[in-house]
């Protein structure tokens, strides 16, 4: 037998067509076929054919339909009666829906090896479809169905242009994509299908304005933004680069974090054939290279991995471990951090332990052909923490260490990397400044010995003689002697480096005032690269006369140019910029110097959160500085600035002016607490606290405790977390300032709901919400209300939880704040849920997901995913409900959510116990309880208790089932929510 949804409900005996009867017999079948293979109750179908209207004879006009349908059936025992209702038993294969999700996931399996298979694949699942699916059965219990097989499709069709674009086909779908497009105007992917394929038509204008217009038909019908991705095919298009649907994202492309590798390498053929040997004879997972400072360790290693990316398709990361430098070394913890990241973990999701971090890394890059750099490290203690857990995985790590005890623990194999041989640094000097070396090769030698022969050293030199035309060779030769002389005069001969120092600091001496006063400011600089911007604002000057200056230092070899226009000093150069600094410059300069650096960045740093975070309150005000700052058009236009400046953003704060570290807490918060930026919150915060316990401002105190126990909170440091806002709650109140009360009750508001203490979380948000009143200042009114709604509709009051969240809902509009308008809309479906409107908690919780996704809250996102599994599952959809509580439980996995990986497997829980497998359930309720006597959430504590005692009741463990009710009934019944009562009744009390 055949049967078909995807279109009129039908039914085929031997090809033949069945004739059904009226419309209750097609009602029948279709919400038979829409639970194939599951019980469906005789209320359910009752409802379903007769529209819940009552009727006595329902039961016995229910079972006349029944008989008319098994007559039509090959085997009449298909449609079956049990405990739990009406079966209809579907072979595999029988059924046109399942068929189609066959194909389409047979086709997904390989697009990426055979896009014309997949495309093909597509079109002969799309073709099984004759109309929409139950055509012209509207049913209640068939609308989630409906929704989605209808979403599938849509999918199945976005996957389709996808293929045909990998396979070239772009000028042929631009047609069919602009139809669609048109058809579906809020389906953010056929946008961006169509935008890629008319910009690999040599259509670019068009592409662009195919952007635009979705953008304004967003921003018109939602209020949002367009996503992430489609925002990221935009960028690339702008900057010409080329872009695949799906590789337009960062976080979906393989990383490739090498630096760029030098021009003019010559020499180390042994080294380089040594790395070819041990890796190709997959010999030595890890391989050190160790050598003295300026020797070429960084360059051989980035050399080598460029010549061999391709033997590691999963990706190359990158790290400097800055391990030598004159700033603070790199730690496993922050190295880890970026690791994870660029596989796509957000900062949400990174674990706040250094053991858990290296677990996961281990975890994520299992069997993938990975290359890691781990450059600079100054023991081995940095670079443990960082090895990965499987063979397939190369490790090169430079360290001008021996790192024995990686030699010896780990097995790595050793490269000792000598100074260059002569014949080596001929070649070298051969290669920048061409035949001028073979005039002179009795100077030329003597050169090569005078710098040491080291690679850095000799690049300098060897641009020394370029830029001085008519001079040779030996020329400069007994220009350094002088020069080695001189600094020999002040260094004893004691440093090793003093030849090197001479090459610098003669071609120091040759540049011009301006460039050797930014050489110089580059020691000043918080951080390992700065842009030119950053540069001009030290100086004082101009930015294209701080670019002219980078062009001579970059010709000169003193600086060298890193990814995205950025600069920064090799270390040996920076410590030689230090010192120069420190004996040229007098230290009220270089304080001007860098008072100018932290008030631009303070207030470039605060236009920029003007952006991203545009309701925040409570940012200090900054006055404009002199010098200009950059002109941030768009939300990511200024994110990007951010996160380029981030890393020297926050080393800044380490530099002891107190005022800088003060302002800058509250300045950069909401983006690090956004971006998931945990460990540098705390480290931040913890700063400023301590700078506001110096000056004895209580005030300060509390805000830089409130914000370092939102961090805690982010990181499920629960315990923490609270005792940061009590503290910060005893500090506002000692200081007489009632308006930071507001924010930290919400805070401690949350904690408690989230521990399921509702009656507490009543009160601290209704306090927080009299104090408002009090003030006339309603900054956070819609937060607050937000929250206290949601706690009275824990409590059951949902009279006044719909008022609270209405209120809510409109204030959030009034203001267009995205992300508390997304949080509201979740509750507003839970409160919809509860009260049985399901279509309307479906409606609420697609708009918080396009909110969520759009603004790039993976938690948010979780728990709309979580409450669309319930709603699915109360309107019958199993399989769709267990879809969503998958992907909810990947969100909370990303997240490190542990409180919505509880609520997950309690959900999944109660449908295998629906569905009839109450074996399965027990065990999803066990982990849930697990998770929830962790994590203090008391609520889904109980939740798992009384499915316990359900899934118990169910495979006859009676006793076993009551002493779980029992512990359910406690815990409920103290919190005062209406769970109380089914638990109650299953005891017979």
């Amino acid at each position: 037998m055949e049967f078909e949804v995807l279109g009129p409900v039908a039914v085929r005996l031997d090809a033949q067509q069945a004739t059904l009867g009226g419309r209750l017999q097609r009602v029948l079948l279709g919400v038979l076929l829409s639970c194939a293979n599951r019980s469906v109750s005789v209320d359910a179908l009752t409802d379903a054919l007769w529209d819940g209207r009552p009727d006595p004879r329902a039961t016995q006009k229910l079972q006349l339909h029944v008989h008319k349908l098994r007559r039509m059936l090959d085997d009449p025992g298909r449609l079956s009666f049990g405990p739990g209702g009406y079966r209809l038993r579907v072979l595999p294969g029988e059924l046109d829906a399942e068929r189609f999700e066959c194909l389409v996931s047979e086709a997904i399996g390989v697009a990426t090896q055979d896009p014309g298979r997949c495309a093909d694949l597509i079109r002969k699942a799309l073709g099984m479809w004759r109309a929409d699916p139950y055509d012209g059965l509207d049913v209640p219990i068939l609308a989630g169905e409906v929704r989605r097989l209808t979403e599938r499709r849509l999918t199945a069709v976005e996957e389709l242009y996808q293929a045909e674009l990998a396979r070239g086909q772009h000028a042929a779908v631009v047609p069919e994509l602009t139809d669609l497009v048109g058809e579906h105007p809020m389906r953010e992917r056929l946008h961006a299908l169509l935008m890629i394929a008319l910009y690999q038509g040599g259509r670019r204008a068009e592409a662009l304005a195919v952007y635009r217009n979705a953008r304004a038909t967003m921003i018109g019908e939602l209020g949002l933004e367009p996503g992430p991705e489609l925002r990221a095919v935009e960028q690339r298009i702008l900057a010409g680069e080329p872009v695949t649907f799906g590789g337009a994202a960062p976080e979906q492309r393989a990383p490739a974090q090498l630096p760029h590798h030098v021009r003019d390498f010559v020499g180390r053929d042994a080294e380089l054939s040594e790395l070819d040997d041990l890796v190709l004879a997959g010999s030595a997972p890890i391989v050190a290279v160790a050598g003295t400072a300026g020797v070429g360790k960084t360059t051989l290693v980035v050399r080598w991995a460029h010549r061999m990316r391709e033997r590691f398709p999963d990706g190359q990361l990158y790290v400097d471990l800055r391990g030598y430098g004159p700033q603070r070394p790199g730690t496993p913890d922050e190295a880890l951090a970026g690791f994870l990241r660029a596989l796509g973990v957000p900062g949400t999701g990174i674990p706040p332990d250094l053991a858990e971090r290296a677990a996961r890394f281990r975890t994520l890059v299992a069997g993938k052909r990975m290359l890691l750099v781990l450059d600079n490290a100054h023991t081995v203690d940095q670079v443990r923490p960082l090895l990965p857990g499987t063979p397939s995985c190369l490790v090169l790590v430079t360290s001008r260490d021996s790192l024995a005890g990686l030699v010896a623990r780990e097995g790595a194999r050793r490269i000792d990397l000598g100074r260059l041989a002569a014949a080596e640094g001929f070649a070298l000097l051969r290669a920048v400044i061409g035949e001028r070396v073979d005039a002179d090769p009795e100077a030329t030698a003597v050169l090569v010995d005078r710098c040491a022969r080291l690679p850095l050293a000799l690049r300098v030199a060897a641009e020394l003689i370029r830029a001085r035309r008519g001079r040779g060779v030996a020329d400069l030769v007994a220009e350094l002697a002088d020069e080695q002389g001189r600094l020999d005069l002040f260094d004893a001969g004691g440093d090793q480096q003093t030849a090197v120092r001479a090459v610098f600091s003669w071609s120091y001496r040759h540049l011009p005032p301006d460039a050797a006063l930014l050489f110089r400011l580059f020691a000043l600089g918080p951080g390992q690269d700065t842009e030119p911007d950053a540069l001009a604002v030290m100086g004082a000057k101009g930015l294209r006369e701080t670019r002219r200056s980078l062009d001579v230092l970059l010709r000169a070899h003193l600086v060298e140019e890193v990814s995205g226009g950025r600069y920064q000093l090799h270390d040996l150069l920076r410590v030689y910029a230090t010192e120069l600094a420190e004996s040229t410059d007098p230290k009220t300069g270089r304080d001007a110097a860098l008072t100018r650096l932290l008030d631009w960045y303070l207030y470039t740093a605060g236009r920029a959160m003007d952006l991203v975070s545009p309701h925040e309150s409570g940012r200090p005000q900054v006055s404009a500085p002199a010098a200009a700052t950059p002109e941030f058009s768009s939300y990511d236009n200024a994110l990007r600035w951010l996160d380029a400046e981030r890393v020297n953003l926050l080393m800044a704060a380490n530099l002891g002016r107190s005022d800088y570290t003060s302002r800058i807490s509250p300045i950069l918060w909401r983006y690090l607490d956004n971006a998931g930026y945990n460990d540098d919150a705390l480290t931040l915060h913890t700063l400023a606290l301590a700078v506001a316990e110096q000056q004895g401002d209580p005030d300060a105190q509390g805000v830089a405790l409130r914000r370092l126990g939102i961090t805690h909170m982010r990181l499920w440091q629960n315990d923490s977390a609270t005792r940061c806002f009590e503290r910060a709650l005893v500090l506002h109140e000692s200081a007489g300032n009632r308006a930071p009360l507001v924010a930290v009750l919400n805070n401690l508001g949350l904690m408690h709901a989230i521990s399921s203490g509702f009656r507490d979380a009543v009160r601290h948000y209704e306090q927080a919400l009299d104090i408002q009143r009090e003030l006339g200042d309603y900054t956070f009114s819609a937060a607050i209300l937000s929250n206290l709604g949601d706690v009275h509709r824990e409590l059951g009051d949902y009279g006044q939880a719909a008022r609270c969240l209405d209120q809510a809902l409109a204030i959030t509009q009034e203001t267009a704040d995205r992300m508390a308008e997304a949080v509201t809309l979740c509750h507003l479906a839970g409160l919809a849920e509860d009260l049985g409107r399901y279509d309307e908690a479906l409606d609420y919780l697609r708009q918080a997901l396009a909110a969520a996704t759009a603004l790039g809250s993976h938690l948010v996102e979780g728990d709309a995913r979580y409450q669309l599994g319930t709603v699915s599952r109360r309107l019958g959809a199993d399989d769709r409900a267990v879809e969503y509580l998958n992907e909810a439980l990947k969100s909370a996995e990303v997240t490190g959510n542990r409180r919505l990986t509880a609520r997950v497997f309690n959900g999944l829980a109660e449908i295998r116990r629906s569905n009839g497998s109450p074996a399965e359930a027990v065990r999803h309720h066990t982990d849930a309880l697990a998770i929830a006597l962790a994590t203090g959430s008391r609520y889904e504590q109980a939740r798992a208790e009384a499915g316990l005692g359900y899934a118990c009741h169910d495979l006859g463990r009676a006793a076993e089932a009551r002493d779980h009710w029992q512990r359910a009934l406690a815990i409920f019944t103290d919190l005062g929510v209406p769970a109380a009562t089914a638990v109650a009744a299953a005891l017979g009390k």
